[in-house]
């Protein structure tokens, strides 16, 4: 099969092996397949990525051998292995988590040198992590279910109490999956900020009440014009917090992942803003804490 493999810190096509499913295992097509981020990140800083593996506890790439990136996939499902329920028949599309459930435990799909991700034209799956793709959805837009999935999982871990106004820091895939999280919550006002006029257009359809481009407006200036408490909220406040800025509580999303992203933020919040991180940056990064304190 022809796969896009890295190779010697470079994207090469190639042919490969098929691979033969395993107990619990499913052969798939891949249908559609992203260009993650993380996947522009990994062939620029490989060497990183494998650093953090393995001070995080995972399986590290070996950058000797072949990788075939691809986590964002929409795939139709060719054979199964042995040990399987085959509940769902050959030619069903489906996506998944993508990891392998093995022996060993659970291992990532995309960055391994043994488990081959979705810029190959076949991979391997785990039957139990399987999600039918329902209604005829289009395989490029199942696609897109892993990057939206980290939009919803950032705003679920950042423990919501209601109330809030939402700051998103960069329109792109992240912070376009954040936006439509927050939506789905019904949090508003929400915030975006980006350079781009097209992810700007594209956060105002994802669901942004207010798009900043921040060299028209600061960002923190026009969240702080949309987060004024209301005159009943004003009145409920204890005797110190009367001494403080009226307004709502924060929380910003940092969706961009480039080094002094952190202490621009740091510098901008408004008081006791809640910070939550979903850019990756994959370089080394510098902040103060004390402003974060």
């Amino acid at each position: 099969m022809r796969a896009a493999i890295f190779r010697n810190g470079e994207i090469v096509v190639d042919r490969m092996a098929e691979p033969t499913p395993g107990p619990g295992q499913v052969l798939v097509k891949t249908l559609a397949c992203g260009i993650c981020g993380s996947d522009l990140h990994a062939r620029q800083h490989a060497h990183r990525m494998v650093e953090m593996a393995r001070k995080t506890g995972r399986k590290p790439m070996d950058l000797s051998r072949d990788v075939v990136f691809g986590h964002e996939f929409c795939c139709e499902i060719v054979d199964y292995g042995p040990g399987t329920e085959r509940k769902l028949r050959p030619g069903t599309r489906v996506c998944s988590l993508p990891a392998l459930v093995t022996p060993q435990g659970i291992e990532g799909i995309g960055y391994s040198n043994d488990n081959i991700g979705g810029y190959a034209e076949a991979m391997l799956l785990s039957e139990p992590l399987l999600l039918e793709v329902p209604n005829g959805l289009a395989p490029e837009h199942a696609a897109l279910t892993e990057p939206l999935a980290v939009g919803v999982h950032a705003v679920a871990k950042a423990n919501i109490r209601g109330g809030e106004v939402p700051l998103v820091i960069g329109c792109g895939p992240v912070g376009l999956a954040v936006i439509a999280a927050l939506k789905l919550k019904g949090l508003n006002p929400i915030v975006a900020a980006d350079y781009s006029p097209a992810r700007c257009a594209l956060a105002a359809r994802l669901g942004a009440d207010i798009v900043v481009d921040p060299r028209v407006s600061q960002p923190y200036a026009t969240w702080a014009e949309h987060a004024q408490m209301s005159e009943a909220e004003k009145a409920a406040r204890p005797p110190f917090q009367a001494m403080l800025p009226a307004l709502k509580p924060a929380i910003i999303f940092e969706c961009v992942g480039v080094p002094g992203l952190l202490q621009q933020v740091f510098e901008g919040a408004p008081r006791d803003a809640r910070v939550v991180v979903v850019g990756v940056c994959m370089e080394t990064d510098k902040s103060e804490p004390m402003l974060a304190s």
